[in-house]
């Protein structure tokens, strides 16, 4: 990272393609905690002791700038480089893709996925407990409803920036949502279930039952998904989604969702969707690329 504190530069990998991830951003038609225009993102992060308004662009195919909006940049460093840290994971930055390209390539099911995305990053969720809120909320219901129920959380709840008449939203902290009734998250037309589950989760996290760090520590993708699936609320999908989006294992693989086995079905040009067992057939040879196979094949239906 190169510190110019009004601006940061990244170095990008050479597995790196800013315009398909801009194009899988931009299909997000509802999202409410970034915004997609004139080919740079924009986004709102808590820093330390203060929320900044990011510009994110390509300077070059090789380079990332990070652009504090405002004339007051982040005072200190360590505040810059936390800035640089959450770009740098959610756009899985670290990663070094090229051996799963190199097993991509020669895989029925993921050739024409990188061929056709290559340079795409699996775009993460750093904060745990917003990607838990949002494997939770989009249990069962349609990606568009999803969407909706999502901007009704953190239009309620969440924190609010403003720049030069545009809002930019941080999604609500586990103390906000834990003191809240069920009733009232029942008003954003939020089940009564999934309420409970979400005050719930915010409660282990203010108690320090749950952290990012914690799970992350187990160094282990088997015990992670356990530690989840015992939490209420949690089933294999959504430790699987959160473990993929947030945490990065390699081997997350939420194997009973529906957008990846539709997505099987388009690929192989099927009559129906995949059974259970032909999934596993299909990935025998993904193993430890679990996260990214699913990835890909997701981005030819979002």
């Amino acid at each position: 990272m190169e510190d110019h504190q009004q601006e940061l530069t990244l170095n990008l990998p050479k597995e790196f393609c800013f315009d398909h991830n801009l194009k899988y951003l931009s299909n997000a038609h509802n999202e409410c905690l970034f915004q997609v225009q004139d080919q740079r993102i924009y986004k709102a992060i808590p820093l330390e002791q203060e929320t900044a308004i990011i510009e994110i662009r390509a300077t070059d195919p090789h380079t990332l700038t990070i652009r504090f909006l405002g004339n007051n940049p982040p005072k200190t460093k360590s505040a810059r480089v936390a800035a640089a840290r959450y770009v740098m994971d959610w756009f899985d930055l670290e990663t070094d893709l090229q051996p799963f390209y190199e097993l991509a390539i020669k895989d029925v099911l993921l050739q024409k996925a990188v061929d056709s995305f290559y340079g795409l990053r699996n775009i993460g969720i750093p904060d745990l407990f917003e990607a838990i809120c949002w494997g939770i909320i989009g249990q069962q219901i349609n990606l568009t409803f999803a969407y909706t129920l999502k901007r009704r959380l953190v239009e309620r709840y969440g924190e609010k920036v403003e720049y030069k008449g545009k809002e930019y939203w941080i999604f609500p902290t586990p103390d906000v949502i834990a003191a809240l009734t069920v009733g009232e998250l029942s008003q954003l037309q939020i089940s009564t279930k999934k309420s409970e589950y979400l005050i719930g989760v915010a409660q282990l996290i203010m108690e320090g039952k749950l952290s990012k760090e914690s799970l992350l520590a187990t160094r282990d993708y088997k015990q992670a998904e356990k530690l989840l699936v015992d939490i209420r609320g949690i089933g294999p999908w959504t430790a699987n989604y959160v473990l993929m989006r947030c945490l990065r294992f390699p081997s997350a693989f939420p194997i009973d969702d529906v957008g990846l086995h539709n997505a099987i079905k388009h690929v192989l040009g099927l009559e129906h969707k995949p059974t259970k067992k032909e999934i596993l057939q299909l990935s025998a040879n993904w193993t430890n690329w679990e996260s990214y196979a699913t990835f890909y094949l997701w981005r030819f239906l979002y």
